[in-house]
């Protein structure tokens, strides 16, 4: 992978406007954890870039393409990062090494334009345990 992608920072964090090269779907906790590791099982460990966090609500952010979160409904405790009309989001993004914390890859990046598969995703998130 191009490690020089254009949403990926150098080093260090930064935050990326929802919209433009992708939007998110954060789910905390545990939870999140055990669906990026579903989801991982069901596309044999390449699930695209899900983003974890150490602190806070140890959230677990699931880099989609722009757009394709919308028209759908999510059940409680998932939450969208989009933009659209009077509404922006903002998505954090470590660097593929260095100082990271409190951010890092669950799964990192494989390919410039490859993301979490929204339908899998969803698929994922219904699925038992």
């Amino acid at each position: 992978m191009n490690t020089e992608s254009a949403w990926i920072p150098a080093r260090g964090i930064q935050l990326r406007k929802a919209g433009v090269q992708f939007d998110a779907v954060r789910v905390d906790g545990d939870e999140g954890r055990a669906l990026a590791d579903r989801l991982a099982l069901m596309t044999g460990g390449d699930p695209g870039p899900v983003v974890e966090e150490a602190n806070g609500r140890r959230a677990v952010y699931f880099l989609v393409p722009v757009g394709s979160t919308s028209h759908r409904v999510w059940p409680d405790g998932v939450t969208r990062l989009t933009a659209g009309p009077h509404h922006i989001s903002y998505i954090p993004v470590p660097a593929l090494d260095g100082d990271t914390w409190p951010l890092s890859w669950r799964y990192r990046p494989s390919g410039c334009d490859r993301l979490v598969h929204t339908l899998l995703l969803r698929t994922a998130l219904h699925s038992p345990e």
